[in-house]
C-alpha cells in the first residue's frame, strides 16, 4: 500500500466513543417518536441500556487503561484518552438524565392504555397475597443475601447483576441498623410480574418490588422491624486478558480469562441517588470502589436492558405487527435447495426473507446421502441453536462437520465454549479460533460428491449464523456453487486449520491477506476516474467506520471529485461534508425496527458497477486482526437488486439520521412524501417474487 497523500489532523477524526454516543442516542430518539408504537419505544429504552452496558464494560475500561499510558497512549486512538473518557463521561450523564425522563414518561403513557407498573406499596389486597404467594413459590429460595459486617470486605459481586441494598432498622430505636446485599435474581426469573388485574386494565410490578414487599419474611431472623431497600448494579472491566503461554491450550486460557473478567475493575457503579449517604459510603468502603467518574446516580430502578423483554399487553397496536416473510423466487418451497443454488445464485436478505432458508439447506445437507461433509464459521450462537442442532445431526448422519468457534467472541465466550464441547462430543472436528486473530467471517462450505468428483456450495454472509438475531438484523447472505468462489472459500478453512500458510486469494477479499490492499486500490481506481472525469462513485453501508488510513483515502477521493455516500449505523469517525476536505462526501445512518447490520461496498467504476458483501466493518481490526471476507456480487440482477435497496436507503425521510461532524443527529427530512425504507424492502423483494 502506498504512503497516504494526505495528512489526516486530529480535528478531523472524531474518536470512535464518542461518536457510538451519538449512534445510542439515535435509539433514544426511537424512544422518544410518537409513531413508534409504544411498547416498541420501552424495547428501544431496553436496547440503549443494554448498549450502554456493553460501552462502559468494553470501551470506558479500555480508554481508562490507555489513560494509565500517559503520552504513550496517543499512538493508539490519536488523541488524548484521559480528554476522550472526561467527553464521553459528560456526555453519559447527560443521556443518562435524558433517558430516566423518558422511561417515566412512558411510565404515564402506558397508564393511559390501561397498563399500570404499580410498586409494593400499591397493591391491593388481592395482588399482596398473590405477591406473597408467588414469592415464596418462585423466588425465595433464588435469593441469597450478604450480611455486610463491621469488619472484613464483601466477596466479589457479579458483574452486570442488579443488587438490593437493604438498610434494617429498629423504629423503636433499641438496636443498631445492620445492613445486607443480595442479588435479583434476573437470570432465571422475568423481571416484569402480571399481577391479577379488573376489568380490561393491566397491572405489572418489578421483581425487585416483590422482594422489597417480602424483606421482613427474608430477614425475619432479625428483630429489627422497619426494611429499606436501594438498588446498585456494577460494570467491571470486560476485556479478556490472554497471556501467550503456549503450553496451555487456547480453550482453558479463554475459559480462565472468563473467570477473571467478573474480578475486573470498577468501571461503572449505578446506585439508587435517594440511597442515604451513610449507606452509600459503607457501600463504597466494603466494595473498594473510589469515588470517581465511576459513580453514577440514577432512580430506583437499574438494569433496564430488561425492557427489550417487556410483556406484550394491552391493545394489538401498542407493538408493531408481525409481517410474514417475503418467499423467495428462486428457492423451491418442497425443498432441494442445493439443486436451485448449483443452478443461479442466491441471495437472502434478513428478515425480509426467513433465516428458516438457512436451516432447511443445512438439514438438507445432514440428511443428503451424496454430502460428504459440512464447515462451518460460528461466532454467536442463538440461545437454543438449531443451527448446532442441523450439525448434529448431519454427524449422525456420517457427515464430516467441521466447526470453527471463535471463542473470543465478546460475551458470548462462554456459550460457545459449551457449544464446542456438544459438537466436539457427537464427534464434529472443532477449530477454537485462531490464536492472534478472530475469526469473524460468515462462512458455510457444503461439500457434495457429484458424478466422481466433489463440489462445494458456499454461503457467505453479512451477519452471524443465528436464528435469534435473524428475526431482527437485516444481513445478506449469498448462496453460491461458483466454483472460483467456493474454491476460495475451501481455502480460507484451510488458512484457519493451518494459519501459517501464506493465503492467495483472487476472486475474494479476506483479511488479514488482502481486504485492505483490495479496499485501498478500489478507492484508488475511483480518484483515478475523477481525476479523469469518468464517472467515479462510492455507496458504502457499513455498521462503523474509524479505520484512518482509510479514511485518509476517503478524504483524497472526495477532494478528487468522487461521489461518496456512507451508510453507517455505529461508530464512525470521519467528518462529512467539511468544506475543502469532504465537501463530496454524505454520510447517514438509520434506526429503525430492525437492526441495519449488513456491509456493502459500492463502487461505480466507470459504468461498471462492483457490489461486493461480507463481515467486514472498516476499523483497524477488521482489516488487521480478524479473518473476515467480502465476496462479489457477479449475477447482473442480484446486483441490481442490492444497488435498488442500499438507493432506497438515500430515499428514506422518516428513519435517517444525517451524520454531521456536530454530532447533532438530525433527520434528513424533505418535501417528498414520507418513505420509510424497512417497509420499502419488502415491496421491492416482493416484486422479485
Amino acid at each position: 500500500m502506498t504512503e497516504p497523500r494526505f495528512e489526516l489532523t486530529d480535528d478531523l477524526f472524531t474518536p470512535k466513543e464518542v461518536s457510538w454516543l451519538a449512534f445510542n442516542e439515535r435509539l433514544l430518539q426511537e424512544a422518544e417518536d410518537l409513531s413508534v408504537p409504544l411498547i416498541d419505544r420501552l424495547k428501544f429504552l431496553g436496547i440503549y441500556s443494554s448498549n450502554l452496558d456493553e460501552f462502559f464494560r468494553v470501551r470506558v475500561a479500555t480508554l481508562r487503561r490507555l489513560a494509565g499510558l500517559g503520552f504513550r497512549s496517543r499512538e493508539f486512538i490519536r488523541h488524548d484518552p484521559k480528554q476522550v473518557l472526561d467527553q464521553v463521561m459528560r456526555e453519559a450523564k447527560r443521556q443518562h438524565a435524558r433517558y430516566n425522563a423518558l422511561y417515566e414518561q412512558l411510565i404515564v403513557e402506558l397508564g393511559e392504555h390501561g397498563i399500570h407498573m404499580i410498586d409494593e406499596l400499591a397493591y391491593d389486597e388481592q395482588q399482596a397475597a398473590f405477591v406473597e404467594a408467588y414469592f415464596h413459590k418462585i423466588v425465595r429460595h433464588r435469593l441469597h443475601p450478604i450480611m455486610i459486617r463491621g469488619r472484613g470486605d464483601l466477596p466479589p459481586l457479579v458483574d452486570q447483576a442488579i443488587y438490593l441494598a437493604v438498610r434494617l432498622s429498629d423504629s423503636r430505636g433499641k438496636r443498631k441498623p445492620r445492613y445486607a446485599l443480595m442479588g435479583i435474581p434476573t437470570d432465571v426469573l422475568n423481571r416484569f410480574v402480571v399481577l391479577p388485574s379488573r376489568n380490561e386494565e393491566h397491572d405489572l410490578t418489578y421483581l425487585d418490588d416483590v422482594i422489597r414487599y417480602n424483606l421482613g419474611s427474608v430477614f425475619s431472623l432479625f428483630p429489627h422491624d422497619t426494611h429499606d431497600a436501594y438498588m446498585v448494579k456494577f460494570a467491571k472491566d470486560a476485556e479478556l486478558d490472554l497471556d501467550d503461554d503456549i503450553q496451555e491450550s487456547y480453550f482453558s486460557r479463554i475459559s480462565r480469562s472468563i473467570k477473571r473478567r467478573g474480578f475486573g475493575s470498577p468501571v461503572r457503579f449505578l446506585y439508587d441517588g435517594s440511597m442515604p449517604d451513610d449507606m452509600l459510603d459503607l457501600l463504597l468502603t466494603k466494595l473498594k470502589i473510589p469515588r470517581d467518574e465511576s459513580l453514577t446516580p440514577g432512580a430506583r430502578y437499574h438494569h433496564r436492558s430488561d425492557l427489550m423483554n417487556f410483556p406484550t399487553v394491552g391493545k394489538g397496536s401498542l407493538a408493531s405487527p408481525e409481517r410474514p416473510a417475503v418467499a423467495h423466487p428462486d428457492l423451491p418451497t418442497d425443498g432441494n435447495y442445493l439443486r436451485a443454488v448449483r443452478r443461479r445464485d442466491v441471495l437472502l436478505h434478513f428478515p425480509y426473507h426467513s433465516f428458516d432458508h438457512v436451516l432447511t439447506l443445512l438439514r438438507e445437507a445432514a440428511l443428503d446421502p451424496k454430502v460428504r461433509s459440512i464447515q462451518i464459521c460460528l461466532y454467536r450462537l442463538a440461545r437454543n441453536s438449531s443451527v448446532v442442532n442441523a450439525l448434529i445431526n448431519a454427524l449422525r448422519n456420517g457427515k464430516q462437520v467441521t466447526v470453527v468457534m471463535e471463542l473470543q467472541a465478546r460475551f458470548d465466550e462462554e456459550a460457545n465454549l459449551l457449544w464446542s464441547a456438544r459438537l466436539r462430543e457427537e464427534g464434529a472436528r472443532v477449530i477454537m479460533g485462531v490464536p492472534g486473530l478472530k475469526v469473524h467471517a460468515k462462512l458455510i462450505l457444503i461439500t457434495r460428491r457429484e458424478r466422481g468428483a466433489d463440489r462445494d456450495y458456499a454461503c457467505i454472509g453479512t451477519g452471524n449464523m443465528n436464528e435469534d438475531t435473524g428475526r431482527v438484523f437485516s444481513d445478506f447472505m449469498l448462496l453460491t456453487a461458483s466454483e472460483d468462489v467456493a474454491g476460495e472459500i475451501r481455502a480460507v478453512f484451510e488458512q484457519i486449520r493451518k494459519p501459517y500458510r501464506t493465503g492467495a486469494f483472487q476472486h475474494l477479499l479476506v483479511s488479514p491477506y488482502n481486504l485492505r490492499e483490495g479496499v485501498v486500490k478500489k478507492i484508488d481506481r475511483e480518484i483515478e476516474l475523477a481525476k479523469a472525469g469518468r464517472d467515479a462513485w462510492m455507496d458504502v453501508k457499513l455498521n462503523n467506520l474509524s479505520d484512518e488510513a482509510v479514511i485518509t483515502r476517503l478524504y483524497e477521493a472526495s477532494q478528487a471529485g468522487v461521489r461518496i455516500r456512507l451508510n453507517i449505523r455505529g461508530m464512525y469517525s470521519i467528518k462529512a461534508g467539511v468544506d475543502g476536505v469532504s465537501t463530496n462526501i454524505q454520510a447517514m445512518g438509520i434506526i429503525d425496527r430492525f437492526l441495519e447490520h449488513s456491509r456493502v461496498l459500492v463502487f461505480g467504476n466507470d459504468g461498471n458497477t462492483e457490489v461486493w458483501l461480507g463481515s467486514a466493518d472498516w476499523l483497524p481490526r477488521n482489516f488487521d486482526k480478524r479473518i473476515e471476507v467480502m465476496v462479489p456480487l457477479r449475477n447482473p440482477k442480484l446486483v441490481t437488486q442490492v444497488r435498488t435497496i442500499i438507493e432506497a436507503h438515500w430515499r428514506d425521510n422518516t428513519k435517517a439520521r444525517i451524520l454531521d461532524p456536530d454530532l447533532s443527529n438530525a433527520f434528513r427530512r424533505d418535501d417528498k412524501p414520507p418513505f420509510r425504507v424497512q417497509d420499502e424492502i419488502y415491496d421491492i423483494l416482493d416484486e422479485n417474487t
